[in-house]
């Protein structure tokens, strides 16, 4: 297994801020591993407190179920086969900004997670971090 370091969470991280500085967004991108826990954490000036939360939850749903936090939300509708599974694993966020970080052989290695804008903007910084 590929352990992801702190050394590239923190460059994932980077490429982020630089995305949102670009967007003009003030965000929160978090990184964690694939148990779920924080890596690397970066909370940009004016971003909200609110998002702090919503970045770790999107990256440890990505990390915890190995694919982008907007696939739960499609699995997770009313009448769904996952339907309110954002209440179990202490929470999940079942919508876009969290996307798993694979190796080059596509194992996944942890996942982040990005929040302070609008969901499509949450989207293209967490791209950005992966980029």
């Amino acid at each position: 297994m590929t352990v992801l370091t702190l050394q590239q969470a923190t460059r994932h991280v980077e490429a982020g801020l630089a995305k949102a500085r670009e967007m003009g967004v003030s965000m929160n991108i978090a990184v964690v591993d694939t148990g779920g826990h924080l890596l690397h954490f970066s909370r940009m000036e004016d971003a909200w407190l609110g998002s702090v939360d919503i970045a770790i939850k999107k990256a440890r749903t990505a990390a915890f179920f190995k694919m982008p936090s907007s696939a739960i939300g499609e699995l997770s509708q009313p009448g769904g086969s996952l339907y309110n599974i954002e209440v179990t694993n202490d929470g999940l966020v079942s919508f876009g900004g969290g996307l798993p970080i694979t190796d080059p052989e596509g194992r996944i290695m942890g996942a982040v997670g990005v929040s302070g804008g609008a969901v499509p903007q949450d989207v293209a910084v967490a791209e950005a971090c992966l980029a």
